[in-house]
C-alpha cells in the first residue's frame, strides 16, 4: 500500500469507529431493510456488512449466523477500498475469489452497493449472496444502490439524534447517561466502578486558544484527542465526549484503583508528551469511585470533573477524587453565589478599619477600610477565604463599588464629627480595566462633598501588570483627581523596582511577609532598610504593615519608615470603637507631650 492509500484507509477507519456501530446490537431500523434486500433478489443471505480493519462485521444479516468474518478476500472488503458496485455471478469461476473462504462456505453469488458517507468514506456494503450463479438485471442493481442509500439515510440520521458528538464522533454527555442508567440492568447493585474523566486543557487554555488560534484549533485538537484515546482503550471500549474538551469512561467489572490508576498514569505522561506539540494544551485526569444503583451520573460526571481539576496542579496530572478537596470547592461555590444577595441586603457587610500611625508623631493619620461578612446561616466568614474568590469573579467590581461607597460615607459621618484621617480602599485588577473607573471615584466624593484627598486607593502590583497599559491611564486619571495612590504588597510582585517609576503613587506599603520577623532576621532587616530607602528617594510614603511588637517598630523608626500599621496598635476596629481609639492616641500624645515639657 503507497502512503497516500494508507492514509486514506486510516481516514475511513476513523469514519467508521466515529460512527459507533461496530459491536452494537440488533436493530429493528436495520434488520428490516436487510430483510427487504433479501426479498427483492430472492436470496437466501442478505447482510449490512461494515469493513474494520481486519474483519467484516455484520450490522443486520439475514440467513447468516455468524456475525463476522476475517477481511482478507472478502468482496464487501473490496467495495469498500473501491466504493463502487461489485457483482460477482459466480465466486467459483472468478480468478480472485474462487478460493476465498466464502466460496468454500457454499456461496456462488454476491452483490454489494458501498455504503459512503457524505464525506465519501466507503463503511462497507449492502450485499445479497446466494448458493447458486445468478445474473442482475439493472432494476435490481438500482434497487440495491436504493438500499443502500437507506442504510446510510439510517445511520446518519442514528448519528444525529443527539447521541453523537459531531467533531469527535463519540457518543455525547446524553448517551453516557443514558448508558449509566442501563449499568443497573447488567451488574449487580452496588458493584463498585470507576469512572475517568480525561481533561485535554484547562478552562483558561481553552478561551485563549480560541481567541488565539484559528477557528479550527479546538476541533483539531478534540479530533486528536479522540483518535488518540480510540487507539489506546481499545475498540471495545465506549468513550464518551462528555463537554468541550473533556471525555469520559467507565472502568470493566472488578477494577480497582490500585489497578486503574497506574494505568491511567501511564497513559496520561504519553499524552502529556503528545501535548507538548500543542503548547497550549496541559492534560489531566480526575478518577472516580462509584457504586452502581446508587450513584446519580451526573454527580459522577461533577465529581469526575472536579478530580481532573485538581489533577492540573499534581506531578502526574491524575488525582483520585477526594471528598475534602470537593466541599472545599463547593462551599467556595455557595459563598460565591451567596455574595450577591450580600451586596444587596444591607446588613451582611460591613466595614471595619485598621489605623495608620505616623512613625515621627505617633498620630493616627490614616485608616484601612476592610470589608467583613456575616453570613446569615455560616456566621463570620473570614477575608481571607472570602476576598479572593470575588476577586477572581465578576463580582469584583460591585464589590470595589460598595466598598467605596460606604468608606465614603463614613468619611461624611466622621468629618462631621470633627475626625479628619485619610481612608485606604483596596482595588482589584478589574476596577482598572472598567473605562469609568476614574469618573465613578470622582462622582462618589461629588456625593458626599469630600476632598479628593480623604480618599487613598490601594493597588497590588500583580493587578496592574494583568493589563499595565490600560491600568497605568487608569491611574493617572485617579492621580489626576487628587486622590492619593499605595502600591499595596510591596515586594510580592516579579518587578517592583520598575513600576516604583513609573506609577503616580505616593505611598508604598511593605508587605507584612517582610515585617513579620524582621526583629531577629539580620537578612530581612537590609533588605527592608533598602526598600524603604528607594521608596524614599524615589518620593514615596513608607508604610510597613504587620507590626505587631515594639522590637519591630523601634527598628523600623531608626530604619526612617513613615508609617506603620499592625496589631502593635489595633486590630482592624468597628466605626465608633476607631473613632474612641484614635481620639485615646491622641490624648495619650498630648499627655506624653506635656509629660517631656515639663521634664525640661
Amino acid at each position: 500500500m503507497t502512503i497516500s492509500c494508507e492514509l486514506t484507509e486510516a481516514r475511513r477507519l476513523d469514519a467508521l469507529h466515529k460512527l459507533n456501530l461496530l459491536d452494537t446490537p440488533p436493530s429493528e431500523a436495520f434488520d428490516r431493510i436487510t430483510r427487504m434486500a433479501a426479498s427483492v433478489f430472492k436470496l437466501p443471505v442478505a447482510a449490512i456488512s461494515l469493513t474494520d480493519a481486519d474483519r467484516q462485521w455484520f450490522k443486520s444479516r439475514v440467513g447468516v449466523e455468524h456475525t463476522s468474518i476475517p477481511r482478507l478476500r472478502a468482496p464487501c472488503a473490496q467495495v469498500a477500498d473501491s466504493s463502487d458496485v461489485l457483482v460477482i455471478p459466480d465466486l467459483l469461476t472468478d480468478d480472485f475469489y474462487r478460493d476465498s473462504p466464502l466460496a468454500a462456505s457454499g456461496i456462488r453469488y454476491y452483490a454489494g452497493a458501498p455504503l459512503t458517507t457524505t464525506d465519501g468514506h466507503c463503511l462497507g456494503a449492502m450485499c445479497v449472496l446466494g448458493t447458486e450463479p445468478r445474473d442482475t438485471t439493472p432494476e435490481e442493481l438500482t434497487a440495491l444502490c436504493d438500499l443502500a442509500g437507506m442504510v446510510m439515510a439510517q445511520i446518519e440520521l442514528q448519528h444525529a439524534l443527539g447521541r453523537i458528538d459531531a467533531v469527535s464522533g463519540l457518543p455525547n454527555r446524553h448517551q453516557f447517561i443514558e448508558d449509566f442508567a442501563d449499568l443497573e440492568l447488567d451488574s449487580v447493585d452496588g458493584e463498585q466502578r470507576l469512572a475517568v474523566l480525561v481533561n485535554l486543557a484547562t478552562p483558561e487554555q481553552v478561551v485563549h486558544a480560541t481567541r488565539a488560534m484559528k477557528s479550527s484549533y479546538l476541533d483539531e485538537l478534540v479530533t486528536e484527542a479522540a483518535r488518540w484515546l480510540r487507539a489506546e482503550i481499545g475498540p471495545h471500549r465506549r468513550i464518551y465526549h462528555v463537554a468541550t474538551a473533556q471525555f469520559m469512561l467507565l472502568s470493566p467489572p472488578g477494577a480497582t484503583l490500585d489497578t486503574i490508576v497506574p494505568v491511567v498514569k501511564a497513559r496520561m505522561q504519553d499524552a502529556l508528551f503528545i501535548a507538548k506539540a500543542r503548547h497550549m494544551a496541559t492534560p489531566s485526569a480526575g478518577v472516580v469511585p462509584f457504586e452502581i444503583g446508587r450513584a446519580d451520573s451526573m454527580m459522577v460526571l461533577r465529581k469526575a470533573q472536579s478530580a481532573a481539576h485538581d489533577a492540573i496542579d499534581s506531578s502526574t496530572h491524575v488525582a483520585v477524587y477526594s471528598q475534602v478537596e470537593d466541599a472545599l470547592y463547593q462551599r467556595r461555590f455557595r459563598l460565591l453565589n451567596d455574595f450577591v444577595a450580600a451586596l444587596d441586603s444591607g446588613d451582611q457587610l460591613r466595614l471595619v478599619y485598621q489605623p495608620r500611625i505616623d512613625v515621627a508623631s505617633g498620630q493616627c493619620i490614616g485608616a484601612e477600610a476592610l470589608l467583613r461578612w456575616n453570613h446569615p446561616e455560616l456566621g463570620a466568614i473570614g477575608p481571607a477565604e472570602f476576598i479572593p474568590i470575588i476577586e477572581r469573579s465578576e463580582l469584583a467590581q460591585a464589590t470595589t463599588a460598595w466598598v467605596l461607597e460606604a468608606a465614603l460615607r463614613q468619611q461624611q459621618a466622621w468629618r462631621a464629627c470633627g475626625l479628619v484621617v485619610q481612608v485606604s480602599v483596596n482595588v482589584s485588577a478589574a476596577n482598572l480595566l472598567e473605562p469609568a473607573f476614574a469618573a465613578s471615584v470622582a462622582a462618589g466624593l461629588a456625593r458626599c462633598q469630600l476632598p479628593a484627598d480623604c480618599l487613598e486607593l490601594e493597588i497590588t502590583e500583580s493587578a496592574i501588570m494583568e493589563q499595565p497599559v490600560k491600568a497605568h491611564a487608569t491611574l493617572t486619571q485617579i492621580a489626576a483627581l487628587g486622590v492619593g495612590l499605595a502600591i499595596d504588597d510591596f515586594g510580592t510582585g516579579y518587578s517592583s523596582l520598575s513600576y516604583l517609576q513609573t506609577m503616580p503613587a505616593d505611598v508604598v506599603k511593605i508587605d507584612q511577609s517582610f515585617i513579620r520577623d524582621l526583629a531577629d532576621d539580620k537578612r530581612q532587616q537590609a533588605l527592608v532598610t533598602a526598600m524603604i530607602t528607594l521608596s524614599q528617594d524615589l518620593g514615596h510614603r513608607v508604610v510597613a504593615e504587620g507590626v505587631e511588637t515594639e522590637a519591630v517598630l523601634a527598628f523600623l523608626r531608626r530604619a526612617g519608615c513613615d508609617e506603620v500599621q499592625g496589631y502593635l496598635f489595633a486590630k482592624p476596629l468597628e466605626p465608633a470603637a476607631f473613632v474612641q481609639h484614635t481620639h485615646q492616641i491622641t490624648q495619650q500624645n498630648k499627655q506624653a507631650r506635656i509629660a517631656s515639657l515639663s521634664d525640661i
